[in-house]
C-alpha cells in the first residue's frame, strides 16, 4: 500500500462516527464522482489502450454508488447534494495543463484517492465492528477493490512515463500531507 507522508488527522473517526447518516451521503456522492474520473480519463490518447481497465474501474464504482444508495434508503437517509471536498479539490487543482502531465497527474490523484479511502475503509470497518455490524462488514467489503483501483492507476500513469510519475507522486505525496493537515469541520470521507 502506499505509503502517506502523513496520517489520518486524529479528529476524522470521531467525527464521522458521530455523523454516519451524513457520511454515507458524501460516500455516495464520491463513489458517482469516481465513476465519472474513470469514464473521462478514457478521452485521454494515452490511455486507450486502458479503456477496458477504465470501464471496469467506473462499473464497480457505479455498483459501489448502488449499494450506498440502497443503504441510505434502508436507513431512511435522504440523498442529498454533496459536500465539497477540500483536500480533493486542492488534489485536483495541482493537475498540470498538457496531455502527457495531465493524464499522469490525474492518475496520481486519483491513485491517492483510492489509496486513503481504501485506509479510511479499513478503520471504519474496524471501529463500526461493535456499533453498526452492517456498515462494518460493508466498508470491509470494499477495501480490496479500493486497493486494487489505487494500483490500477498508478501503474497505468507509470505504463505512459515511469520516472515522471514516480517524481509526481513524490511531489502530491507533499501537497496531500500539507492538505491532509488543513483542518476541515464537515463530516466527509475526504
Amino acid at each position: 500500500m502506499l505509503l502517506f507522508h502523513e496520517k489520518i488527522p486524529s479528529d476524522w473517526l470521531p467525527k464521522v462516527l458521530a455523523n454516519l447518516p451524513e457520511v454515507l451521503v458524501d460516500h455516495a456522492h464520491l463513489e458517482r464522482k469516481a465513476a465519472t474520473s474513470a469514464l473521462n480519463l478514457e478521452k485521454f490518447r494515452p490511455l486507450f489502450d486502458r479503456v477496458h481497465d477504465l470501464n471496469a474501474i467506473a462499473i464497480e464504482e457505479l455498483q459501489h454508488f448502488e449499494l450506498v444508495l440502497q443503504l441510505l434508503h434502508r436507513r431512511g437517509i435522504p440523498f442529498a447534494e454533496p459536500k465539497p471536498s477540500a483536500w480533493i479539490k486542492g488534489l485536483m487543482r495541482a493537475i498540470r495543463p498538457g496531455i502527457q502531465g495531465q493524464v499522469i497527474d490525474h492518475l496520481i490523484c486519483c491513485a491517492l484517492i483510492e489509496g486513503r479511502s481504501c485506509e479510511k475503509f479499513q478503520i471504519l470497518g474496524e471501529a463500526l465492528r461493535e456499533v453498526d455490524s452492517e456498515l462494518a462488514e460493508f466498508y470491509r467489503s470494499l477495501v480490496e477493490s479500493e486497493g486494487n483501483h489505487y494500483a490500477t492507476y498508478l501503474i497505468m500513469a507509470r505504463h505512459i512515463d515511469l520516472e515522471e510519475t514516480d517524481r509526481r507522486l513524490d511531489w502530491f505525496l507533499d501537497l496531500e500531507a500539507e492538505l491532509i493537515r488543513q483542518p476541515n469541520p464537515e463530516a466527509i470521507l475526504h
